[in-house]
């Protein structure tokens, strides 16, 4: 799971990180299912759509139809595009059963805490 510092990174730092993970809700396990650095929002995005696609081609039928959907819904993919380009986390779940996979994608300034100077 994604732990990050609360504060807001500033709009434009720099690439966005990508991460695809599944969650088991039987036994509480994390398997992290690949990850990518990206240059840019736009592809952050397609690498995102790119792991939905092949998570969906292994789905049965019913939970592969929101999948298509969400890939297929370019108010959403703007939304998200904005997002990351504000600085924000876009994140997006995957339900099938007992398991979810999270996909996410953040800028890179997100993922470092700021130093803290501790006075004596």
């Amino acid at each position: 799971m994604l732990r990050l510092p609360r504060a807001e990174a500033p709009p434009g730092t720099g690439h966005y990180w990508c991460e695809v993970s599944a969650h088991t809700t039987g036994d509480h396990r994390e398997h992290r299912l690949g990850s990518y650095h990206a240059p840019t929002p736009r592809l952050a995005m397609k690498w995102l759509h790119g792991r939905a696609g092949h998570i969906a081609d292994q789905l049965d039928p019913g939970p592969r139809t929101p999948v298509h959907a969400w890939l297929n819904d370019t108010t959403e993919h703007e939304y998200a595009l904005a997002t990351l380009a504000a600085g924000g986390i876009y994140t997006h779940t995957i339900r099938d059963g007992t398991t979810r996979y999270q996909l996410a994608a953040l800028p890179t300034a997100r993922l470092f805490i700021p130093r803290t100077q501790v006075t004596p």
